[in-house]
């Protein structure tokens, strides 16, 4: 009897998943601020609606990332998930400004809390959906090399540790009677988040930059292309880039001036192949060059960069 195939999650679904998180992360935190009436609480409920907002931004990103290239935009759409990316890191940004002005303004004035276990209960549950969610993002969308879902999945860890930091403010608040310990712990909250989301934006415009691949694994490019390109004599003039998850590839490969135009394009194959297995969303270019591009000898037959 043969069995049904295991769903794949897909960087939509996933998207699309975030939205739903979102939503209840948003009620059960509301909940327990209209049953607390801590602004700390108040706060990590206004966060979640920039939750709702960065899942809907990283749904039209993923959208438009997965459409094929077309005459317009022959190298894809890959872009978009940085541009869904710098967004959630302004939006991050602007929830810890928010949350600034509402805690300075409960510093200023603050006010008794009523610390109901249920009230405690909902935002911790919230918290513990969204670190849930959260790890899920993060690791999935390294698998799918999506940096729009790595972006979310940050940041709704910013918002776990918000959730944890203002939960423990209001108990402590309450417990002691100190009640201006609420609106404290939530502006050292917010730099937290500050912090993360000045991270995103940074990390984004460097793909929007055609930032080059990470020297982990341009290493690993190059030894591909050294056990992979037997045949040739050298290859230099490596580039890279990344865009969402589509890793450019370009260099230019020496080959003797006596090879046939097939073998050297057997060569570019083998090569082709190798770095696709290793890197399966990458697009590679060689540009073919006879040996007197060579930029240095090579006595012992070595081909190097």
């Amino acid at each position: 009897m043969s069995q049904s195939p295991t769903p794949t999650l897909t960087p939509l679904s996933l998207a699309l998943g975030s939205i739903v998180v979102a939503i209840i992360g948003f009620a059960l935190k509301y909940w327990a601020y209209s049953l607390t009436n801590s602004i700390g609480l108040y706060s990590d409920a206004l966060e979640s609606l920039v939750n709702l907002a960065a899942a809907l931004a990283v749904v039209v990103a993923i959208w438009l990332g997965e459409k094929p290239a077309d005459h317009n935009h022959q190298f894809g759409h890959h872009k978009a998930e940085y541009l869904s990316a710098v967004l959630e890191g302004v939006l991050i940004c602007l929830a810890a400004i928010t949350i600034f002005a509402e805690a300075w303004q409960a510093y200023l004035t603050p006010r008794a809390l009523d610390i109901i276990p249920l009230g405690l209960g909902l935002n911790g549950l919230a918290g513990l959906l969204n670190a849930g969610w959260a790890t899920l993002l993060v690791r999935k969308g390294r698998e799918l090399r999506s940096p729009a879902l790595t972006a979310d999945g940050k940041h709704l860890y910013s918002d776990v540790i918000s959730s944890a930091g203002v939960l423990a403010g209001v108990f402590f608040a309450g417990l002691t009677g100190l009640f201006w310990l609420d609106p404290l712990l939530a502006i050292f909250v917010g730099v937290s988040i500050l912090y993360t989301g000045w991270g995103l934006i940074k990390s984004s415009l460097g793909g929007l930059m055609d930032e080059a691949i990470d020297g982990e694994e341009l290493d690993t490019i190059r030894r591909i292309i050294l056990k992979s390109g037997a045949g040739a004599i050298e290859a230099h003039d490596l580039r890279t880039r990344h865009a969402g998850r589509v890793s450019f590839i370009e260099f230019h490969l020496v080959v003797p001036s006596a090879l046939r135009v097939d073998e050297a394009h057997d060569i570019c194959d083998q090569i082709e192949i190798a770095l696709h297995d290793a890197l399966p969303y990458s697009q590679v270019t060689i540009h073919i060059e006879p040996e007197n591009k060579a930029h240095a000898p090579h006595s012992d037959g070595s081909m190097v960069f």
